[in-house]
């Protein structure tokens, strides 16, 4: 059975995060225009567009890995340049399209932020961590010696040891066989529900948008060319 998508909020809900006027150039070249988007508690949004058209610019911009150089962004209400970049990582964390584990034991991955801030995580909390992705005694495994579906999940049971508010997925399945993507996105799904996440998810895909999320936002060319649920961008209602 295919796992229920996320379901768009009722509009009485708080925006959790909120680009007003994002934008960002690099050597005069602009990468994202004008971008004004808000994303409700508890929502999954899927962001899709051709190759190049601003997607993972977006997703690196809502948590300032990169900074941006228009507008800005809100988490909770609260302009994100007034939080400290290390908490706002925590608060806002990204999964990337490739893992990126560190050398060492999976473990030792998925405890890595809380040691970060002096809150290390316990042996118990770290293996109900792995239970919760399906990885159940992978503890003490070399995380250089995973399968690509494996280590998709260490990384993001690194990012939910964090405790985040907000989960930024950039195409976590793109380089996945079909099982392990259906994998995935149920398990990412089952946990969205659980915490009452918000989840900005980029992906390549509408049918896999469809599947996942409530409401899509098109990108073309670094701006948001159409903005609606999966049916009514499929069928151009």
């Amino acid at each position: 059975m295919s796992p229920s998508r996320g379901q768009t909020p009722g509009p009485r809900l708080p925006l959790k995060l909120e680009a007003r006027g994002l934008g960002r150039e690099v050597t005069g070249k602009p990468l994202l225009h004008d971008i004004h988007l808000g994303v409700q508690q508890g929502e999954v949004l899927a962001v899709i567009g051709p190759s190049g058209s601003g997607k993972s610019s977006l997703l690196r911009l809502l948590n300032r890995l990169d900074e941006p150089t228009a507008g800005t962004v809100y988490l909770n209400g609260l302009d994100y340049r007034e939080i400290p970049p290390r908490e706002l990582r925590r608060r806002v964390g990204m999964v990337m399209q490739a893992p990126h584990l560190f050398p060492g034991t999976v473990s030792e991955n998925v405890g890595f932020g809380p040691r970060q801030r002096n809150a290390p995580l316990s042996t118990g909390q770290i293996e109900a961590l792995l239970e919760r992705v399906g990885l159940a005694g992978y503890a003490p495994r070399d995380a250089g010696h995973l399968s690509g579906g494996e280590a998709q999940r260490v990384s993001l049971a690194r990012t939910l040891a964090n405790d985040p508010e907000v989960l930024l997925l950039d195409e976590p399945t793109s380089a996945l066989d079909d099982e392990a993507e259906r994998g995935i996105e149920a398990l990412v799904l089952e946990i969205i529900r659980e915490r009452s996440m918000t989840c900005i998810i980029v992906t390549h895909d509408l049918p896999q948008a469809a599947r996942l999320a409530g409401r899509v936002v098109i990108l073309e060319a670094g701006r948001i060319k159409a903005v609606g649920t999966p049916q009514e961008l499929l069928h151009g209602k």
